[in-house]
């Protein structure tokens, strides 16, 4: 690889060209979405944290007939099936692991013993600095601006806190859709960017036209963060489902997430055991209440109405405040070029030698 501004520690780690992350979204970084981005030079993660280790063993089968680039799975430690697939990880020869909540030192290690980087995604200062005493090889450390779940500091300020608590590469998301926004995180001192939402509006996505739709119609000031959903900060697009969510009484809301917690149950054919020794552990890692726990199987139940049968109305959406200034969605060959591009021309104007 050729020593430019855009060769960074990041390209190193992982072997991509760019220092572009294309995060695991559930529903949504599929074998499809993945293979294109790393086609395209950047370096996609699968979302193995929704799928069951025998979908994780398919989609990693199909990704590797798409790309002979290097690619990353997402996965919880906590969730069914995990040490299962760990070692489908490590079978496929995945390049680096993602993961969150709930990080297991012993997984890690044998994670990091099999040659697979890990990278986990944290959103506060003390999570960043708590992933690398476990063994984390670089971490992406999301503001709020970020879709999902989310923490409570924004880019500018979360991400300077945490560059100057590591010493391992930090990888700035949250709030990013371009080459300005890369520019500005290699600034800062990070060695890339991630990005979810702008991912997802892309034409390889497979999230419905209906979908995309509202997505690209989205106003930034209706993209907020609430916890109604699994009890945890989320940013989402506030549509009808979210209203009736925030409308909803306690016990509505844990009706809800029993009827979604069977069907979690049915969708993924785990055990009633299996998915007890998960919600346990997703307590103890994460300081969870009772009701929180509960709760968390409403996230992916509602997540997938909107990202997988196409009801944008009825399902939840996850998304990034950057939504509201995207309009279009291109190929991810044509975003990445358009990124690399205009990043390069930002450091450009600023002096940086650039090719």
């Amino acid at each position: 690889m050729s020593h430019t501004p855009l060769n960074t520690p990041l390209c190193d780690l992982l072997g991509c060209e760019y220092p572009l992350i294309q995060t695991a979204m559930g529903w949504i970084a599929d074998a499809r979405l993945v293979a294109a981005t790393c086609n395209a030079g950047a370096f996609g993660f699968l979302a193995g944290a929704v799928m069951s280790p025998q979908e994780v063993d398919a989609a990693l089968g199909e990704l590797k007939s798409l790309t002979d680039k290097p690619f990353g799975l997402n996965l919880h430690f906590f969730q069914p099936g995990a040490e299962e697939i760990v070692d489908i990880a490590i079978r496929h020869g995945v390049r680096a692991v993602s993961y969150g909540r709930g990080p297991s030192s012993q997984m890690i290690d044998k994670l990091k013993g099999a040659g697979i980087v890990c990278i986990p995604t944290v959103g506060a200062l003390k999570h960043a600095v708590k992933a690398v005493q476990l063994g984390a090889d670089a971490v992406v450390v999301q503001g709020s601006e970020g879709g999902g779940h989310t923490g409570a500091v924004a880019s500018t300020v979360l991400l300077p806190q945490v560059l100057d608590a590591l010493e391992v590469p930090v990888v700035a998301a949250g709030g990013f859709r371009d080459g300005r926004g890369l520019a500005a995180a290699l600034a800062f001192g990070a060695a890339g960017i991630a990005m979810g939402t702008r991912f997802l509006m892309t034409r390889e996505s497979p999230v419905p036209d209906a979908t995309k739709a509202r997505y690209t119609g989205a106003e930034t000031q209706e993209i907020i963060v609430s916890d109604k959903l699994d009890g945890l900060p989320q940013r989402m697009i506030r549509n009808r489902a979210l209203r009736e969510l925030e409308n909803s009484s306690a016990a509505g809301l844990l009706l809800r997430a029993i009827r979604n917690g069977l069907a979690y149950r049915k969708y993924t054919g785990a055990t009633l055991g299996s998915l007890l020794k998960s919600a346990w552990g997703m307590r103890r890692s994460n300081d969870l209440s009772i009701g929180q726990t509960m709760m968390a199987a409403n996230a992916p139940m509602m997540i997938q109405e909107a990202m997988v049968r196409g009801h944008p109305d009825a399902g939840i959406l996850p998304s990034g405040q950057v939504a509201g200034a995207i309009d279009d969605l291109p190929g991810c060959a044509e975003l990445v070029a358009r990124i690399v591009d205009e990043a390069h021309q930002r450091l450009a104007a600023l002096g940086c030698n650039t090719p």
